[in-house]
């Protein structure tokens, strides 16, 4: 069944949908809590296949769809929107045209059962672990992203080319240690709540991108375009908001 992950790529690629990676769910069961295993969600499932970017290439799809449909972005979550509308109507919908089953997860997706999508990433070859708390891929760096899992009956074993990546503990630049403002990061890893409160309580600081992540040494070619860097950073800001203000003022 290798040839349907094949085709996913295809039909993927046109949108900038240029990471995939396919394994059993059983690996990915074994290494997580019982409340995030994809029993949850799907029963008969027996492999997932993990979606993601890398790279300014889905932003760029994503702004063009803008261009062509002036009013979404007066939605909510227009991004997001843009991530199911693909996902549902170039992927999904042509895995199920081909008489196959599949669930479509979103790592966004909030109120339901969800997947533990960083340690998915990590077990499907997507990328491997990094000092800022994010996945990281050995061409694209920092910037990739995870956009949807397929749960698939079939049983699939086709990961990505990030799997067993793990620069960090070997890296000599360390370029990202000492440019956080916070000293969010370090060989321990990412300090969550340091970094929170310092976007939080800074508010101006951090505004136009991660610091740490800007200097990462791998992949910096592939950095996210400066408009599609603020449209994160000012999500992110706003979810560390609602966080910190319950608490830490609630």
């Amino acid at each position: 069944m290798s040839e349907i992950v094949d085709l996913i790529r295809t039909w993927a690629a046109p949108h900038g949908l240029n990471l995939i990676g396919a394994v059993p769910l059983q690996l990915y069961n074994a290494a997580v809590a019982a409340q995030l295993q994809s029993n949850a969600i799907d029963r008969d499932a027996r492999s997932v296949v993990v979606i993601g970017n890398g790279g300014g290439e889905f932003w760029g799809a994503y702004r063009r769809h803008v261009q062509q449909h002036p009013q979404w972005e007066r939605r909510e979550h227009p991004l997001d929107d843009f991530t199911r509308a693909v996902i549902e109507n170039e992927i999904a919908g042509r895995v199920r045209q081909r008489g196959l089953r599949c669930t479509v997860v979103y790592p966004f997706a909030t109120g339901a059962a969800n997947l533990h999508f960083m340690e998915l990433g990590r077990i499907a070859g997507i990328g491997g672990p990094s000092r800022l708390g994010i996945l990281i891929h050995p061409v694209y760096g920092t910037w990739i992203a995870l956009r949807a899992a397929l749960l698939m009956d079939e049983m699939l074993d086709v990961p990505g080319d990030g799997l067993g990546f793990d620069p960090c503990p070997q890296c000599v630049p360390r370029a990202c240690v000492p440019a956080c403002p916070a000293a969010a990061v370090s060989d321990r890893g990412w300090d969550v709540i340091a970094c929170l409160k310092h976007r939080v309580e800074s508010a101006p600081d951090c505004a136009q991108g991660c610091y740490s992540r800007l200097r990462c040494v791998i992949g910096p070619q592939h950095r996210y375009p400066d408009d599609e860097i603020r449209h994160h950073q000012e999500r992110a800001l706003r979810s560390m908001r609602e966080y910190y203000n319950k608490a830490f003022k609630g």
